[in-house]
């Protein structure tokens, strides 16, 4: 087993999940991985979420313990000697702290850049409200949702299982390298949305070819409670 890399919380999890054209990730996949489908269908995922009680290496670093991020990702999955892995790889990480950018790209190969960002959350006896807001040519993304504030299981099965149960991170190197490393945690619950707002710069941020992001309806939304995690170190395949 892999020694441990990070630890820290991810909460309060908004998921936004579009259906899309596999071909459109093809350039993204991760050598001696492939595409992982749900009915047939191939998602993406835009996530904000808190990285809160951050730990690099068990030390707790200085401005960088808790902070907010919004990626955009996609599911894969890999055939370790007959066991398959089920993994996310990312397109776009986006972080507030240059130093969190720095580490990840430089160690992981990752895809992390940084841009000025706030979050707000707010409980009452009904609903929690909560958003993740980004700023990229002057422009504030947000990423904003009312929930019940009731978390419940996910279904076997579900959608929302199969969105928030990859506990394996894939990231290309190049063409024929590909990092894999593991992410720990216990299985999340969720909350229902009662409703939501995307006001996202797809093309902007994510290129052309995602473009048909802002003119379509996600799929699914929810909000996973979140949970203490771990990331371990990577490999190479």
């Amino acid at each position: 087993m892999h020694a441990t890399f990070l630890t820290a919380e991810w909460n309060n999890l908004i998921m936004a999940n579009y259906v899309i054209d596999p071909a459109i990730l093809k350039p993204y996949l991760p050598n001696k991985t492939e595409l992982d489908f749900y009915k047939g269908n191939c998602y993406v995922s835009l996530i904000g979420f808190m990285f809160e009680k951050t730990k690099l290496l068990g030390i707790s670093i200085p401005f960088h313990k808790n902070f907010e991020e919004v990626n955009l990702r996609f599911y894969v999955r890999y055939n370790d000697n007959g066991e398959w892995k089920r993994g996310a790889v990312f397109i776009k990480e986006i972080v507030p702290k240059p130093a969190i950018s720095i580490i990840a790209n430089s160690l992981y190969n990752e895809k992390y850049c940084t841009m000025p960002m706030k979050h707000f959350y707010s409980q009452n006896e009904n609903e929690i409200h909560l958003g993740y807001h980004w700023k990229f040519k002057n422009k504030w993304n947000k990423l904003e949702a009312t929930t019940t504030t009731e978390a419940l299981p996910m279904q076997p099965g579900s959608e929302e299982e199969f969105i928030a149960e990859h506990y394996w991170g894939y990231a290309k190197y190049n063409a024929q390298t590909t990092f894999e490393y593991a992410v720990h945690h216990p299985a999340w619950k969720v909350y229902a949305i009662k409703n939501y707002l995307i006001d996202c710069d797809f093309t902007a941020l994510y290129g052309k070819e995602f473009s048909f992001l802002q003119d379509v309806n996600p799929n699914s939304v929810f909000m996973a409670k979140g949970s203490a995690i771990s990331i371990l170190k990577k490999r190479i395949l």
